[in-house]
């Protein structure tokens, strides 16, 4: 497959990334029998360019026929110069910057026949540019270095070939074994002697194999271990942040369905051949596993969560034989916890979600997945099972936290952090609601109503993303167990009249009177939080008293209004 320069290449492009190469540096074909012998005129710096082809230039107009990774020969007959002349030296010159910028490995020059020396000024441009000129001896024949080189990457393809193969045969093993991701990371780690790192699409790492130390080196994990996918190309490339080593990444895609990454990294030396290909076979079994997890996981996910679904609502009778049940189960119920409720926001329409040829698991399934990732390694016998629309833990607490509020609110918001990692990969924002403290199984049921008025309330109150603990709700801990919605509004509508309205004069005087109520009345402090000029003040609370009445002197009116404000924010609940 030797390209000699007549005809046209196709228009220059970057390489697909995961297209799979077998090139040889330009270090390793001077070791070849053609090339013995040959000397570096200049460039030494460049032998570690990759060559994947080669090409023989005797016309000065070779540029448009040039392409990436080339191993370019030539008599020396177009590079010839007259000494002095500094025009034809100055277009040498330029020649080879121009060969540099397409990316060309090395140029291998006959000299004695054609050309004795070439000037000094090229030299200076190629050992500035780090692009290798090779003088060859004059008896050395252009089709034994063609022969040769090719012979050389031949070799290299197939060895990266019977490599690839081998991997592939190891890994249908393991899976037709019984074999899961963490056997095959280590696999695919040997293999290629790197570090192997499995994740969901969005980060989460479930298996690694090889020098796992080598990966945790690298800026690319946020403060919850969640692995940053989103800052990585698929393909080969370079370790971030100029750190030595190269990195391979590959997507897991089973029937349309991306089911995360694998990447492989080697810090001290480029990753070996096959490199990608070996990935994209790894990835294809890996998708095996994952969809053989995933099948065997939604069986047994009906049937734990119809029976979870019976406990929250109390309809699993009596408290000693849902702990029986639930052990049976692999679960342990009958300890100190709480019950977080979780549910995804609403999509954000400031934040559409780009299309993808791939698609996703829905992202409640992902949702409930990374719940039960981040659950799973602090105790498994935690219960996590994800509904239509929530997620639904039971988190313990540790042995010598019984009882403690405290200890229970920071276990949750740890759990909580871990789950919304750093918000990359293409993560959704959700709320969670928080029970109180479950000291005996047969709270369980109103332990679970708590947590879901505290996320209800939790989104309408404080927004997206937000995190609340029934204990903390104050008055909307109140507000929220009366049964009658319709109740609630209408109380606020008698009590506030006009104000009670969803327009924006409405609202500013529903601020303006909130604050009054936050400094109990103190004219001046809210006039100076609201940016009021003192008198503007006293007419706005005149305003207000005509239309709430005489809230500024009578004590149960104000207690009244406070709570149709707080309604008014609960929206109605």
């Amino acid at each position: 497959m030797v390209t000699v320069a007549n005809d046209r290449a196709d228009e220059m492009q970057e390489l697909p990334a995961r297209r799979a190469q077998y090139g040889l540096p330009v270090r390793a074909l001077l070791n070849v029998p053609s090339l013995r012998g040959t000397r570096v005129l200049a460039g030494a710096g460049g032998l570690d360019r990759e060559v994947r082809r080669v090409n023989v230039m005797e016309v000065p107009d070779i540029l448009p026929w040039v392409k990436p990774h080339e191993l370019l020969l030539t008599t020396g007959f177009p590079l010839r110069a007259v000494p002095g002349e500094s025009d034809d030296v100055a277009a040498l010159c330029r020649l080879v910057s121009d060969l540099n910028e397409r990316r060309l490995a090395a140029i291998a020059i006959k000299l004695g026949r054609y050309i004795d020396r070439l000037p000094d000024a090229v030299l200076h441009v190629a050992e500035r540019l780090d692009l290798p000129l090779l003088w060859v001896p004059d008896g050395v024949a252009f089709d034994d270095v063609i022969t040769d080189v090719f012979t050389e990457l031949l070799d290299r393809q197939s060895g990266a070939l019977s490599r690839a193969d081998e991997l592939h045969r190891a890994l249908a093993a393991i899976v037709l074994e019984g074999g899961d991701l963490p056997q095959i990371a280590e696999e695919v780690a040997r293999l290629l002697d790197a570090a192997v790192l499995i994740c969901t699409p969005d980060g989460r790492v479930q298996a690694e194999g090889g020098a796992r130390e080598s990966f945790a080196e690298l800026p690319l994990f946020d403060a919850t271990g969640r692995f940053r996918v989103e800052q990585l190309k698929l393909g080969m490339q370079p370790a971030p942040d100029g750190r030595p080593g190269e990195l391979a990444v590959v997507s897991i895609v089973a029937g349309g369905i991306d089911h995360g990454r694998i990447a492989a990294f080697r810090a001290d030396a480029p990753l070996p051949a096959p490199g990608v290909q070996a990935l994209e076979r790894a990835a294809t079994v890996a998708a095996l596993a994952i969809t053989k997890q995933l099948a065997v996981a939604a069986v047994e996910s009906k049937y734990r969560g119809d029976y979870l679904r019976d406990v929250l609502v109390g309809a699993a009778g009596d408290p000693g034989a849902v702990v029986a049940h639930c052990a049976s189960l692999g679960w342990n119920v009958d300890r100190p916890m709480v019950v977080v409720v979780a549910e995804l926001d609403p999509d954000d329409p400031q934040r559409p979600i780009p299309p993808t040829p791939i698609s996703l698991r829905s992202p409640q399934e992902r949702f409930t997945a990374a719940w039960q990732q981040v659950v799973r390694p602090r105790d498994k016998a935690a219960p996590v099972v994800g509904f239509s629309s929530e997620v639904v833990a039971l988190l313990p607490l540790e042995d010598g936290d019984r009882g403690d509020k405290d200890a229970a609110a920071a276990m949750v918001d740890a759990v909580v952090t871990a789950v919304a990692g750093d918000r990359g990969g293409g993560r959704r924002s959700f709320c969670a609601g928080v029970s109180r403290l479950v000291m005996d199984p047969a709270r369980i049921a109103e332990a679970y109503s708590e947590a879901r008025k505290a996320v209800a309330v939790s989104r309408r109150v404080r927004g997206r993303g937000s995190v609340a603990h029934f204990d903390s709700l104050g008055v909307h801990r109140l507000l929220s167990l009366v049964p009658d919605a319709a109740e609630l509004r209408s109380f606020a509508e008698e009590t506030l009249g006009d104000l009670a309205r969803d327009t924006a004069e409405a609202a500013d005087l529903r601020h303006t009177l909130q604050t009054l109520l936050d400094t109990n009345l103190n004219v001046a402090e809210t006039a100076r939080i609201l940016h009021f000029h003192y008198n503007t003040l006293r007419y706005r609370i005149g305003k207000l008293e005509r239309i709430v009445g005489p809230f500024t002197t009578q004590a149960p009116l104000r207690l009244d209004v406070a709570l149709a404000l707080q309604v008014i924010e609960m929206r109605g609940i």
